[in-house]
Formats: structure tokens, sequence, C-alpha cells
């Protein structure tokens, strides 16, 4: 197993080696390399198991680091960035040559972000290089959201994980794209539509998942436990399956006679959301055949949720 510390100079000798580190975000711990090392970026693909043609976002610590990493950055991307940097939203742009296309799934545009959380943000401070971390767990299963579920993971194959602790928000970072004259939402996440169109009007979303993806987190079987996922109606779909032993995802109410996972006893879709990967994970380790979840109000977050939940489902 991995070693899991605090310690900033180890991780970014680590970096600077061609390792790989676990690192904390405020959305889920992401597995990094540096950007700029590319038997390193193949390495990240090697310990997910990730597909190549699935692209990575890369992690800058400032902007004078991104305006190095891009060709332009429109005016709609500079207001987000300007008022959601550092934090969970993640920009599409056209890039420059410094990006290896290897990332990008040899697309013309990248992924970028700079992540709010404060271990994490002095790390890359440090660093005169950007990093891609895509989230620290082997393609398609559940996203971790602490140094623990990194190790469980992929311990055996990383160098080090920085220890965060729990993180904030739980689910990933929102990915919006600046390629075409509409900017538009390709991942739902950690920052939600309202707030976006809040700042830049309305946008698009586009959340259809594809074989061959032009962003991060785009396919449709995705974020899913090892146990299968069946999402509807919770009182419905326990009258179907009343002869399996079922464990029950549910947003708010209290099931007593099941293995029973409420995302948010107060209703609340941002203790959800933070709560969704770890109820997910909770099951894993319970006396169940399936598990039965049902949708989130369909607002702010709850839109993520939904997304996460609807992709768990198709995973099996």
């Amino acid at each position: 197993m991995a070693a899991i510390g605090t310690n900033i100079n180890q991780a970014a000798e680590l970096l600077k080696a061609g390792g790989l580190v676990g690192i904390p975000t405020e959305t889920v711990y992401g597995l990094a390399a540096n950007a700029f090392q590319e038997d390193a970026v193949v390495n990240i693909f090697k310990a997910k198991n990730r597909p190549a043609f699935d692209p990575l976002i890369t992690h800058v610590a400032s902007m004078e680091m991104l305006t190095t990493l891009v060709l332009e950055i429109p005016e709609d991307a500079h207001k987000l960035i300007t008022k959601y940097w550092p934090g969970p939203l993640t920009v599409v742009l056209p890039k420059s040559a410094r990006i290896n296309n290897l990332i990008t799934s040899g697309l013309a545009s990248a992924a970028f972000r700079m992540p709010r959380h404060e271990l994490l943000h002095q790390l890359l401070n440090v660093l005169d290089f950007p990093v891609v971390a895509p989230s620290a767990n082997p393609f398609g299963y559940v996203s971790p959201t602490s140094a623990a579920h990194v190790n469980q993971q992929l311990g055996d194959k990383i160098d080090y994980i920085l220890d965060g602790g729990e993180c904030k928000i739980g689910l990933e970072s929102t990915i919006i794209s600046f390629i075409t004259e509409q900017p538009t939402i390709l991942r739902l996440g950690g920052l939600s539509v309202e707030d976006i169109e809040a700042e830049i009007g309305k946008v698009a979303v586009n959340t259809l998942s594809t074989s061959k993806p032009n962003s991060p987190g785009m396919f449709s079987s995705h974020y899913a436990p090892t146990k299968p996922v069946v999402l509807g109606e919770i009182e419905d779909l326990l009258e179907e399956n009343d002869f399996r032993k079922i464990g029950i995802l549910s947003f708010s109410k209290k099931y007593s006679d099941y293995p029973n996972f409420v995302l948010s006893q107060r209703a609340s879709v941002e203790e959800a959301a933070k709560n969704l990967f770890t109820g997910l994970r909770w099951f894993e380790n319970q006396d169940v055949e399936m598990i039965i979840t049902e949708n989130a109000p369909d607002k702010g977050l709850g839109k993520a949720i939904n997304d996460r939940l609807n992709r768990a489902s198709r995973s099996k």
C-alpha cells in the first residue's frame, strides 16, 4: 500500500521524478502526475486502467500558468474563472502546444481547473509545472473522497497519498466548454448550472455520453460500485424485488427494515452530494445483492447527483 501523509515536499519531489501521487481536492481525490512528462501521464492510464481516448484534466496553480497552456480565453470563460477559481469548475479551452496530445486524446482542446483545497494549492504553488489528475480510482468505479479510499483502490500502484481529509463537496467538478460560440456544460458537477448562468447567462447542457468523449467523465456507465444499482421509485422497486437482499440509498427518508444509507436527513442537495460516493461505497460491506435508489430533487447540485446515479445504474 502507498504511504499516506501531509508532506508537500515529498509529494512534490515524487511528481518531479515522474511518480504518481494521490491528491486531495474539494471535489474528490485525484491521481496526479507531471503534465510535462509523457511517461508519467501514461502511467496514470495504466494505474486506473483508463482508456487512452478519455481526456484528462490539467490542474494549474495560477492564471499566469493557464495563459501559457492555452491559445485564448474567451470573455465568458474569463468571467467564470474570475468568479469561481479556485473551485469546482473545469473549463475546456483551445490548447497550446505545451499540452501533450496524450492528455487530450488528440483533441485540439484541453480541460483546465484550479482546485480550492488548501493543501493541494500549496503543493501546486511549489511546482513549476501543471499536473494532470483524474479521480484516484479504477476506471468506472466510485470516486474516492478520502485518502483511505484511494489506498484501498490504488495503493499498490502509486507512490504517495497526500492526505487532506474528507472532501467537502464530494462530486467531481462541473466541466464547461468554450470551444464553440455557445458555452456548453459537458459534465454536471460541484458547481450548479444556476451559479454558472448567473454569471454568463444561458448555457447549453450536453451531458450525453459517448464511446469517444471530448471531455473527461462523459461515459454512460461510470461512478459505480461492484453491486448493481437500480434507479427509480423506491417503494415500487421494493415491491418488484422483495425476494432479493436489498440495500437502499435514499435521499432523505429512513428505511429501518433494510440496510439503508440516507444521503441527507435534512433533505439538503449539498449534503447529499457530499455523501453520495461515500454512500455507494458503504454498500460494499453490506450483505446486499443490489442497491435501489432514487433521484434527488432536480435543482442545484441535485442535477449532478442524478447524473451520477443514472450512470451508476447503467454499469451493471
